[in-house]
């Protein structure tokens, strides 16, 4: 299984445009926003997440260009973790993409038509599929969502049940390679911890370093605002980075960067204590082989 780490940055980016935020006036490198591409084959490709920077990730990544033909892609369909705009507002850019396929929770499904209705546009241009997420097999894969999260996007009006949000776990019976992505972890739950279990590589959470890291980057009183975003912290003692010693041989990818986040920076003392703790936290366009 090959996987491409189209974007590793939270919503809005790295550097975010309306920010003068220590990190963001750094001048480190760019990130776009958090989005993958797994293939069992390195032919037919699927995201997981589409970012609305989609464009420019996907013409700045050689296995997913288009061709042979003057209109075939590679890219054969989605399945989208939750119903933020930061995951699902690149659908948008690919409308010209007749016949894709589109895995996504049921909530995700009901909000891409009631509240952004991201799907009646999209039938305007082609025939999409669009799929409840749950255990399905698409060209060697074997991919399976697992509620992880209930946080609806900010949008959403209508009365919807969750699940909102989803992981997903990505087998390769083919190689016995296992990739598990959740960008988007409220909790480290013991049903996380059976979902990770045997995994070859665990593309990971890692919005926020710190529980009060926006209040202390900003100068405001967020700290509240940043527990109900849904994602739990790096490091502390309830931190994402303690739980990982529990699974040794895991191979641990930190991903969703906000752009507060010291981690970004690969010469500071927070990027050097993940690295330390079994972890990474790699550049956007970085392939793994699984």
């Amino acid at each position: 299984m090959k996987v491409l780490l189209l974007g590793t940055a939270a919503g809005g980016g790295f550097p975010q445009w309306n920010c003068a935020c220590r990190m963001c006036t750094a001048g480190l490198p760019p990130r776009t926003q958090d989005c993958l591409a797994v293939s069992a084959d390195g032919r037919g490709w699927y995201l997981v997440n589409v970012s609305p920077d989609i464009r420019t990730q996907l013409l700045g990544a050689k296995p997913l260009a288009a061709g042979p033909g003057p209109r075939d892609t590679p890219v054969r369909g989605a399945f989208l973790t939750d119903a933020e705009l930061d995951h699902s507002l690149g659908l948008a850019m690919l409308r010209e993409g007749a016949g894709l396929r589109v895995w996504a929770p049921d909530a995700v499904l009901t909000a891409l038509r009631a509240d952004f209705p991201l799907r009646d546009i999209a039938a305007r241009y082609g025939g999409w599929d669009w799929q409840p997420a749950g255990a399905v097999e698409v060209d060697g894969l074997r991919v399976t969502a697992v509620p992880v999260g209930s946080k609806r996007p900010r949008y959403v009006r209508s009365d919807v049940d969750g699940p909102w949000v989803v992981a997903y776990r990505i087998e390769d019976p083919a190689t016995g390679g296992v990739l598990v992505y959740a960008p988007c972890l409220a909790e480290w739950s013991k049903r996380f911890d059976d979902l990770v279990a045997g995994a070859t590589c665990v593309v990971l959470d890692g919005t926020f370093y710190s529980p009060a890291e926006m209040s202390g980057a900003t100068g405001g009183k967020l700290d509240n605002v940043q527990r109900a975003m849904g994602h739990i912290p790096i490091a502390g003692p309830e931190g994402s980075l303690a739980r990982i010693a529990a699974h040794p041989g895991v191979r641990w990818v930190y991903t969703h960067l906000n752009n507060t986040n010291p981690i970004l920076d690969p010469a500071g003392p927070e990027h050097a204590v993940v690295l330390a703790g079994g972890a990474a936290a790699p550049p956007d366009g970085t392939e793994l082989t699984l």
